[in-house]
């Protein structure tokens, strides 16, 4: 079939991210001699700087990865807590429903940075100031703005005008899409924390610990505190504080668990766990797998029977995910039978769970109607629609080396349009604790120190003699893209490149994770299904719409022959900024 860019391969190492630059900052550090550990560090950072309307160094990431002398995977938890004094009484007494979607009541401990440096202490082989040599680079002397970061800041330079000084100030006037973009302010936080590691000592080990010290107990942990007992208009559209400190960040690290796991189609596929959406994936893989053989691909039966799969797992994901919650019962193979027997020739209806309960505020579906202009909860500004179409949101990426260490992770949060910037910094916080529920008693509900059940989800997947890395940014929808690119590409036997150009669909058949929480009722499809197959899901009873060619996910991916040694990566064209580099 015709792809847009050839699927690469090689034997030396691969990059593959959601932006051009972070991609060829990670491949410079492996012709540095770096591992992918330290390559991947050095494509998260400069993430920062290239898509700071997609992420930042307040945001969170997840990641999976497993190593050269060990190859059992493993979860890198980089998602920060609810702060001490967030309690769903204390939102009680705000005379708030939901958690903000934007401003500073929603910020989490910001765990990005957190766990690049841990990541790099752990298992890096380079000194902090050669991972951090490009996004200082990119945040100084500048780098050409993509066209969607352009669109991001015009979607809030009134907000910024009128109630976010410090955003006004570091984003307008608007530049020019492609003109360079310089962040003097983040350059030198980055400056600062390679000043303080260094001082250190020359040991890199207690270096990358000096860093972490400095991030979550020194200079920057100071500025946040300081930062967030400023009131500031929210999405509620009134003022508050935040309910962040310094000493929530200073009891916060990062911490490794093993991933959650499901044999399905020949492969084992890992996921982090009950914190993230990322077991929905797995719901999903065993349900189709019981349903017997997988209808051709793009297929009107292929999407319904996938659709369908998904409202029953999203169902359960809101019934049922949060963090330390137990999902034994939901991946047991019999349930996934009998998850599998609920689906018919026709459309079923959404919030159909197996276990747990709703939220009453699910069922009651009464969305608030705050005041527009007030900021974006979701990174899905770009491009959206009522249905929930989406051009992209998040980042992502992947990288694997030539000695067999290989990472998949999901950076996110901290965005430009959805939290103030903290001028001292360069950067906003993120917004992450508008996933909770301000219901008591449920899975995912608000509670001090509890990690919110994010919508990030990288992953992994191994077989005899192969490792496979991959993800997408797309808020909800990242577990049902890459669902549509493992049939391609575990089922249909299509490369890494062809699993990814493949037409693409989701449903928005369930609530969404970012505030109001609306639940939807459409089939998103991209317009190269074709008419027929359309006509095909709307026969069986779906509100399908159909929206532009290339306009759903931003996947990558790398993969790894043990034996052979060989290497492959491929990257989304969507969105015209994802690149796979490798040799």
């Amino acid at each position: 079939m015709f792809t847009t860019r050839p699927e690469l391969a090689g034997t030396f190492g691969m990059v593959a991210s959601t932006h051009w630059l972070a991609s060829a900052a990670g491949m410079a550090i492996l012709e540095r001699g770096g591992n992918a550990f330290d390559a991947a560090a050095a494509v998260g950072f400069t993430l920062h700087v290239c898509e700071p309307h997609m992420n930042g160094p307040g945001g969170e990431v997840p990641a999976i990865f497993a190593t050269a002398t060990d190859p059992t995977p493993r979860v890198l938890c980089g998602q920060g807590v609810a702060p001490a004094a967030a309690t769903t009484e204390r939102f009680r007494q705000l005379g708030l429903d939901l958690v903000p979607g934007t401003g500073l009541l929603a910020a989490t401990v910001p765990g990005a940075v957190g766990a690049w440096l841990t990541l790099l202490r752990d298992h890096g082989t380079l000194p902090l100031r050669d991972i951090l040599d490009f996004a200082i680079g990119y945040a100084a002397d500048g780098h050409p703005v993509a066209e969607a970061v352009v669109t991001t800041i015009d979607t809030v330079a009134e907000l910024f005008r009128t109630y976010w000084p410090t955003s006004a100030r570091r984003w307008l006037p608007t530049p020019k899409a492609g003109t360079l973009v310089r962040n003097p302010a983040l350059a030198s936080t980055y400056r600062r924390l390679v000043q303080e590691a260094e001082a250190a000592g020359a040991d890199r080990e207690r270096q990358l610990d000096a860093a972490i010290h400095a991030w979550y107990e020194g200079f920057v942990a100071d500025a946040i505190d300081a930062f967030c007992r400023t009131e500031l208009v929210d999405d509620s559209g009134r003022p508050h504080t935040g309910l962040l400190t310094g000493a929530d960040l200073a009891a916060w690290r990062p911490t490794y668990e093993p991933p959650v796991s499901v044999d399905a189609f020949g492969w084992q596929v890992h996921k982090v766990g009950a914190w993230s959406q990322g077991p929905v994936l797995l719901q999903q893989l065993a349900t189709i797998e019981a349903m017997g053989p997988v209808p051709a691909p793009d297929s009107a039966e292929l999407i319904h029977r996938v659709v369908e799969v998904a409202k029953l797992a999203f169902a359960d994901r809101d019934a049922n995910y949060g963090d330390g919650a137990d999902l034994t019962a939901l991946l047991d193979p019999a349930y996934a039978a009998a998850r599998a027997a609920l689906v018919t020739d026709e459309a079923a209806a959404p919030l159909r769970n197996g276990h747990g309960r709703f939220p009453k505020y699910v069922l009651a579906g009464d969305a608030p109607t705050g005041p527009a202009g007030l900021g974006i909860g979701e990174p899905t500004l770009s491009g959206v629609s009522p249905s929930g179409t989406t051009k992209g949101d998040t980042c992502h990426l992947d990288v694997v080396d030539r000695w067999g260490n290989i990472v998949s992770a999901t950076p996110s949060g901290g965005w430009l349009q959805s939290s103030p910037t903290i001028e001292a910094l360069g950067f906003c916080l993120g917004t992450r604790a508008q996933m909770f529920w301000l219901e008591d008693g449920l899975p995912n509900s608000l509670a001090p120190g509890k990690r919110p059940r994010t919508t990030l989800s990288p992953s992994f997947a191994t077989r005899e003699g192969t490792q496979l890395s991959f993800g997408t940014p797309g808020g909800d929808q990242q577990d049902q893209w890459q669902l549509v690119f493992l049939l391609n590409h575990l089922v249909h036997g299509m490369n890494l490149q062809e699993a990814i150009d493949s037409p693409s669909w989701h449903t928005t058949a369930y609530p969404s994770s970012f505030y109001p929480r609306q639940t939807g009722t459409e089939l998103v499809v991209e317009s190269r299904v074709g008419d027929a197959v359309v006509a095909g899901l709307r026969a069986r009873g779906h509100q399908v719409e159909v929206v532009d060619p290339w306009s759903l996910g931003r996947l990558s991916a790398v993969s790894r022959d043990v034996a052979t040694g060989l290497l492959r990566a491929a990257a989304n064209p969507r969105g015209q900024q994802g690149y796979a580099i490798g040799r």
